[in-house]
């Protein structure tokens, strides 16, 4: 097992970082009513990509040089000018002097998630997929109808406005790999993710499958497909963020996956 240094949570931490900083650079081209904005911030990036959109905070900053408090000065000012709250991601990595400089300002703790790794092989054989069922790249115009079923895997009643409509833009970015599974030409699950060059990580994102096909195994099909792409790639990492105690995790450490580590978004409203 590698064993996770500073260094080493830079580079996971792209993971979140770098999906968000290229969504904003989508949505400045298709949704510019939205106001999107990134900018970069003690080595990391900060985004913002509208009001109530689960994309939109600083991530990655302070791990490859000093946090200071002129950074996180910087950050207020970022998200006070779009009216939104100051939300910046936090790792065991970061010095307890960071922490005590965020507990100083009043943040408080909007987000808790694992962050799980996977060393990639371009050599490694992974085995087929369930039968009946055709496990293949994603194609660009397919991404609403992908996107669709991610939007109920989450949320079976209805996607909220700022939740709609976020796998489209992911198909636009360079190094995205979109996986669909489907049958009789229809496609009941996706998976996506983006390959990161930069730190050699592959970032694994928006996922689903309907629910009356659920528990076939079509996740786990998709996480091979995408892993032996992102390996192809020439990333070394396959990374992915979930909630604690989750189908997400679960599914992920049955594949050799392992917590790198727990982290905090900070929250401090305007």
């Amino acid at each position: 097992m590698q064993f996770v240094d500073k260094p080493l949570a830079r580079r996971f931490e792209a993971c979140e970082e770098m999906p968000q900083v290229l969504y904003a650079r989508v949505f400045q081209k298709t949704r510019p009513n939205v106001g999107a904005a990134e900018a970069e911030i003690c080595g990391g990036h900060m985004v913002f990509a509208g009001l109530g959109s689960p994309i939109g905070r600083a991530t990655g900053a302070g791990l490859d040089r000093s946090f200071t408090a002129q950074d996180l000065d910087r950050i207020e000012e970022f998200y006070r000018l779009h009216n939104a709250p100051s939300q910046v991601d936090l790792c065991p990595l970061h010095d307890a002097a960071v922490f005590e400089m965020f507990k100083e300002r009043g943040y408080g703790i909007a987000e808790l998630n694992n962050v799980l790794y996977r060393k990639l092989d371009p050599q490694e054989e992974f085995p087929a997929g369930p039968a009946g069922y055709e496990i293949r790249r994603g194609l660009r115009e397919e991404a609403a109808e992908s996107g669709v079923i991610v939007e109920r895997a989450f949320f079976p009643e209805g996607a909220p406005e700022p939740f709609r409509g976020l796998l489209e833009p992911l198909y636009q970015m360079e190094g995205a790999l979109a996986f669909v599974a489907s049958i009789d030409g229809k496609i009941v699950a996706c998976g996506t993710g983006l390959a990161i060059p930069e730190h050699r990580i592959f970032a694994l994102g928006g996922a689903g499958t309907l629910l009356e096909l659920r528990g076939r195994g079509l996740q786990t099909a998709l996480l091979r497909a995408r892993m032996a792409a992102a390996a192809q790639a020439g990333c070394d990492y396959a990374v992915v963020v979930t909630n604690g105690g989750t189908t997400s995790q679960r599914n992920c450490e049955r594949l050799g996956f392992r917590v790198a580590y727990s982290k905090v978004t900070a929250i401090k409203k305007p």
